[in-house]
C-alpha cells in the first residue's frame, strides 16, 4: 500500500485501527473488534445515555456505567455540601455521602446535554433539604470530559 491509491488514508486508518485497538484488545482481553467485550463510545453516545438516567434520577447507573476507573469529581473550592474524589470508587462513596446528607426530595430537573469537543455539560436543578444545611435550591452547571468512551472527570459549578 503506497500513499498514491485512491484509499490509501481509509486503509491505513482502518487497519492501524485493527492492530493498535482490536490486536491489543485480543491480546489483553481475549477478544478483539468488532466483538470486543466492551465497547468504545462516542461522546453522542455517553451524552445521549447521560441524557436518560438523571430522568429517572439513577446517578448511581451513571457512575457504574459511564464513568472510568480514575474519573475525577470537582466541585467548586468553596462548596460547603463536598469536595474532591478521584477514582470511581471514592467518586462513588462521595455521592453516596451526599445522598445520606438529603433528608428530603422536593424536586430536581436535568437539561439535555449540550456537546462540545469531549466535554458535555447539563444543567441541574434541585431543591433538596440537606442536614445540616436546611432546604437548599441548588441551581448547576455540571460538566463532564469522555475519553476513550468514558467520563473520565465531572466538574460542578454553582
Amino acid at each position: 500500500m503506497v500513499p498514491e491509491y485512491e484509499c490509501y488514508t481509509a486503509c491505513v486508518n482502518g487497519w492501524s485501527q485493527y492492530i493498535q485497538k482490536s490486536l491489543k484488545n485480543l491480546i489483553t482481553i481475549g477478544n478483539g473488534e468488532p466483538n470486543s467485550r466492551e465497547k468504545a463510545y462516542t461522546i453522542h453516545e455517553v451524552a445521549a445515555r447521560f441524557n436518560e438516567l438523571p430522568q429517572a434520577e439513577k446517578w448511581f447507573e451513571i457512575q457504574d456505567e459511564l464513568f472510568a476507573e480514575n474519573v475525577k469529581s470537582i466541585d467548586p473550592a468553596s462548596s460547603p455540601y463536598i469536595g474532591y474524589a478521584e477514582g470511581k470508587a471514592a467518586v462513588r462513596k462521595k455521592g453516596e455521602d451526599f445522598v445520606k446528607k438529603i433528608t428530603d426530595f422536593h424536586g430536581a430537573h436535568t437539561t439535555v446535554p449540550v456537546i462540545g469537543g469531549n466535554h458535555f455539560a447539563v444543567g441541574r436543578e434541585m431543591d433538596i433539604t440537606v442536614q445540616g444545611f436546611g432546604r437548599i435550591r441548588l441551581n448547576e452547571i455540571m460538566m463532564y470530559e469522555v475519553e476513550d468512551g468514558k467520563i473520565t472527570s465531572e466538574q460542578f459549578f454553582y
